[in-house]
């Protein structure tokens, strides 16, 4: 499939998913109106408010009030306030036109070397869903620097609020993500027709299956042993001395570890068991995706096979927090509320970004090296001259 049948959808979907993103955020005054808490509910709104905030032009009260940016009369503060003013829209915006900056390269590797055709319609759809959620994480982390200034707190624990802030407003990406994927992918659909031929390419199972299992193992170290209460507990705690790399445990913990666990101390063995086994489905989503994706994709190569692997991460990250959900519903009788329970959705997209990329690269290393190279079919050969005419009588 040539870039060019590819940029349309791709294009078509980034901005989709900047305008759904830009209207969420505007969405936040809408419940602040008169009768919105007594139709959702207090809680469902503060926390609908706290989900659609990140993607929000509105000024929040650190930098309004913080920063004497507003007087007490409402009117504008000082120069000072006014550039903390300024600091916040220039995030916003960077964040705003980041997501459509990252969304389009990725979805554009994605839908060329992953078509949706010939079986791959429904690859092609999680593939770029879950590229729009690490696309939404990617703009939210490179925008708050801004933020983090905007709000005067600059030079106070930066790392950890960094950290803090790389994960923010994951629930409305999960929605505005597939959203955007179902509309690039049907547009897609559309321009693939006549672009010829684009068959399934045949991997040999053995070193396709050494190759997804290679790939796992690197994710399951993430999930496994770093995830790891105790293991944890040491990087997060990381703390070189001196300078302003002083604290980047919690960064690192962000962006290494897919999870948290320990053993079963005061829970049940098979409720600890059946919590245990999210971790195992997205174990196996994992190993199922890079066991099918070098014959999905229309040529492994290194970038291909690494955005495949984070994407397959994140799916099967979404899929054990749905699980989870599940069990918390069955457990609880929904006493909480989905809303409430969703919560937790789209939490360690940015360690599946550093671990599935790793994954993937590692995958196609294993499959190059175990001689599961795919060939392009080549044509057949051509006589070398036409077939001698009878002598004539």
């Amino acid at each position: 499939m040539t870039y060019r049948r590819a940029a349309i959808p791709v294009l078509a979907g980034g901005l989709l998913l900047t305008a759904l993103l830009w209207w969420a955020g505007a969405s936040v005054n809408a419940l602040h109106l008169r009768g919105t808490a007594d139709v959702l509910g207090g809680r469902v709104a503060a926390d609908l408010e706290h989900w659609l905030s990140p993607w929000s032009f509105d000024l929040p009260d650190p930098v309004r009030w913080g920063t004497g940016s507003v007087s007490a009369s409402g009117d504008p503060g000082g120069t000072d306030g006014s550039r903390y003013v300024a600091l916040y829209e220039t995030a916003m915006q960077i964040r705003i036109a980041a997501v459509f900056a990252f969304f389009v390269p990725g979805a554009l590797l994605l839908v060329r070397r992953l078509p949706p055709l010939n079986g791959r319609t429904a690859a092609t759809l999680l593939a770029v869903w879950a590229w729009g959620i690490v696309a939404g994480t990617l703009a939210v982390t490179v925008s708050a620097p801004w933020l983090i200034v905007a709000q005067g707190r600059g030079s106070y624990r930066f790392l950890p609020q960094l950290a803090g802030m790389a994960s923010a407003g994951r629930q409305i990406l999960v929605i505005t993500a597939l959203v955007a994927a179902v509309v690039t992918v049907l547009t897609a659909r559309v321009t693939v027709k006549g672009a010829g031929e684009l068959p399934r390419t045949a991997v040999p199972a053995g070193p396709a299956r050494l190759a997804a299992t290679t790939g796992t193992l690197v994710v399951a170290l993430s999930l496994v042993v770093l995830s790891y209460q105790r293991v944890a507990a040491e990087i997060q705690g990381f703390s070189p001395a001196g300078g302003l790399l002083s604290e980047p445990g919690e960064l690192l913990r962000q962006w290494l570890l897919l999870g948290g666990w320990d053993g079963p101390a005061g829970t049940p063995l098979d409720r600890w068991l059946l919590y245990r086994a999210a971790d195992g489905l997205l174990l196996l989503v994992v190993w199922w995706a890079l066991r099918w994706l070098p014959g999905l994709l229309t040529r492994a190569t290194v970038p291909a096979m690494a955005a495949g692997a984070v994407c397959a991460t994140v799916t099967g990250l979404l899929a054990s927090q749905l699980l989870r959900i599940a069990l918390d519903a069955a457990d609880s009788g929904m006493r909480w509320g989905l809303v409430q329970m969703a919560a937790s959705i789209g939490n360690g997209v940015p360690a599946a970004l550093t671990v599935g990329s790793v994954a993937g690269v590692v995958a196609v290393v294993t499959l190059r090296s175990a001689g599961g190279r795919a060939e392009r079919p080549e044509a057949p050969e051509l006589p070398s001259a036409l077939p001698d005419r009878p002598a004539a009588v």
